[in-house]
């Protein structure tokens, strides 16, 4: 049995990295529509997360903010 160390954590978690782009990279290169879909979701996620980020970046400045 294996034992959990934080190196044993990050090496798999960089491998699946890996392991996920090459997924995607060949999901992406597919024929039809496969390509813009993947560059539409994608783009949904970077806005959303970029919107989320700046409110969670406002609620975390108006604590330590003066009313």
């Amino acid at each position: 049995m294996d034992t959990v160390t934080p190196l044993n954590v990050a090496n798999r978690v960089v491998d699946d990295l890996f392991e996920m782009t090459e997924l995607f990279t060949d999901v992406a290169m597919g024929a039809g529509l496969a390509p813009l879909l993947v560059l539409i979701g994608a783009l949904l996620v970077a806005v959303s997360m970029g919107v989320f980020g700046v409110l969670t970046l406002g609620a975390v400045g108006n604590l330590f903010t003066a009313n």
